[in-house]
């Protein structure tokens, strides 16, 4: 029997062939490691993140997540409800305080449910697998499986905006929110301060607005190697999407010369643990993150 089980829900980004399937694959490795089963929810769907802002209504985009979430209830019971995606995770969290502070919110939307034969029921709590690290496993237990340290690397821990406000992971400050920073230290890597850890990427005005995302994606990359960082880690698919991809642009832009890694913590998780660089899956890196990949032959 696996150490720790939960109610898993990947998010579109994750999926096979996605933007962070990356993300998906180098959990997967690291849960392999930690002992944790994470049981997929069947036929979930998307949280309505990117569009459900976009004249939807707040009834279809609540119900989106209370759809998945009785999903979850129905075939996964007795298991807390896990997602890897900030966007992801914040949509649900959203979700379930509304429908619990809404007698008619959760009215309306299991009227929308029960012509699905689904019932939403609010028996599962909704988190974010950096919490299930932080809080199921504490940094000294996640130490402790350490193989290969990340020593002589320094990383900027992004956590951006989506993971920080308006929950965060209990205990943090949201205006500097150190998980990141110890996770990184209990893998044997350095972690920096700098300030920007908590900047939002721009988003989705990445496409509407490219050059006020770009001013947010220098400004933090900047700030990463100003402080002596030689990767950035992030706990968002869309935060290291943006920071990753627009680095080109970026300079194009601002005439600098940017070339930083943008890794998941499961990544640095899964390489510090003895894994391989397939494992990790830090072929899914547009900038390549040598220095994991030099560990990773160890």
């Amino acid at each position: 029997m696996a150490k720790k089980t939960y109610s898993f829900y990947p998010g579109c980004s994750s999926q096979t062939k996605a933007s962070s399937d990356n993300y998906l694959k180098s959990t997967n490795s690291m849960c392999k490691y930690l002992d944790i089963e994470l049981k997929e929810i069947p036929d979930w769907n998307c949280c309505g993140a990117s569009i459900g802002y976009a004249e939807g209504g707040e009834l279809p985009r609540i119900t989106l997540s209370a759809r998945n979430m009785a999903l979850s209830e129905q075939h996964n019971p007795g298991m807390d409800l896990v997602a890897t995606c900030a966007a992801c995770w914040l949509s649900t969290r959203e979700s379930k305080e509304r429908l619990a502070h809404s007698s008619q919110t959760l009215a309306e939307a299991n009227t929308a449910l029960n012509e699905a034969g689904l019932t939403y029921k609010g028996n599962q709590a909704a988190r974010h697998m950096a919490e299930v690290l932080v809080e199921d496993f504490g940094f000294d237990e996640l130490k402790k499986g350490v193989k290969n340290p990340l020593q002589g690397i320094k990383f900027a821990g992004y956590v951006g905006c989506q993971t920080n406000r308006p929950f965060g992971l209990a205990g943090e400050s949201f205006e500097n929110p150190v998980y990141l920073d110890n996770l990184i230290e209990a893998m044997g890597g350095e972690a920096v301060p700098y300030d920007q850890k908590v900047t939002c990427c721009g988003g989705a005005l990445a496409f509407s607005e490219p050059e006020k995302s770009q001013k947010q994606i220098k400004d933090i990359i900047e700030s990463a190697y100003d402080h002596g960082a030689e990767m950035i880690v992030t706990p968002c698919p869309l935060c290291q999407a943006n920071v990753e991809i627009y680095q080109g642009e970026v300079n194009k832009r601002f005439g600098t010369k940017f070339n930083i890694p943008v890794m998941y913590y499961s990544q640095l998780i899964t390489i510090a643990y003895g894994g391989t660089a397939q494992e990790a899956a830090l072929d899914g890196q547009l900038v390549r993150a040598t220095k994991l990949e030099e560990i990773a032959k160890k």
